[in-house]
């Protein structure tokens, strides 16, 4: 979409502009990851990674509460509760947030130090507020059109869980349950928020707005494999009070 369009994209042509941005923005495409499902970290550097991705992970159903609290449509919030669910857990399931912790857990990680988020980067914690702010503060649509991220994730979520069981000695089955049961539930979710941006995005400017908040959603995941990367790789500088790896 350009500033220069003259009518507004069809839902076909719309999707193929939020798949174009997928292909080349999306974080699997960074360097940090390259590194990580390559067996090319060590111990302290993947402890790093799980740790910052924590605190990303404990404010998705945040943000998701936060667009609930927008959204006027009784329809749209009973779908989009199902997803806080995933993460905080329920009767009958533990949760994202658990499976994570069981990730931390059985890389040594203190899980109060995990959970306290106090060794994060600052980066990681802007990022994640980012991403927060912008969900208060933009249309409900645009808050659904930013969750689409989720389009190109199982493929990285099936690339992590073959890298890390086979380059990692200190990661086995039971610490990429997260991963695995996200190559279920993504699916499931992008498919209902993909209809929805497509069937409610109709106007040029609705169509930018979406476009943009798909970029930003992509900028934040970024943005926090940059702080990883400046910090646990190259040039290796690690902020005062961020985590201290003990060694390899």
């Amino acid at each position: 979409m350009t500033a220069r369009a003259v009518e507004p994209l069809s839902p076909d042509g719309l999707e193929a502009r939020l798949r174009r941005i997928g292909a080349e923005r999306y974080h699997s495409l960074h360097p940090f990851h390259r590194l990580l499902h390559g067996g090319k970290l060590d111990r302290g550097q993947v402890q790093a990674w799980a740790l910052n991705r924590y605190v990303y992970q404990a404010g998705i159903p945040r943000k998701d509460a936060a667009l609930i609290a927008r959204i006027e449509d009784r329809a749209l919030r009973r779908e989009w509760v199902r997803r806080i669910h995933d993460h905080d857990g329920d009767a009958t399931d533990e949760g994202g947030i658990a499976r994570w912790l069981t990730l931390t857990d059985g890389l040594g990680l203190d899980r109060d130090y995990v959970r306290s988020t106090e060794g994060a980067l600052p980066a990681t914690v802007f990022a994640v507020e980012a991403y927060q702010h912008f969900v208060y503060q933009h249309t409900p649509l645009e808050g659904v059109a930013s969750s689409l991220t989720e389009l190109f994730a199982p493929p990285t979520h099936a690339e992590r869980i073959a890298g890390l069981l086979e380059h990692y000695d200190f990661i086995d089955e039971s610490l990429v349950a997260y991963f695995r049961r996200r190559l279920e539930q993504a699916p499931r979710d992008v498919g209902f928020a993909l209809a929805y941006v497509r069937g409610h995005a109709r106007t040029i400017e609705q169509q930018q707005a979406v476009l943009k908040a798909l970029e930003f959603k992509t900028n934040v995941l970024w943005a926090q494999l940059d702080a990883l990367y400046f910090a646990y790789v190259e040039p290796g500088l690690i902020p005062p009070g961020a985590f201290q790896p003990e060694g390899p």
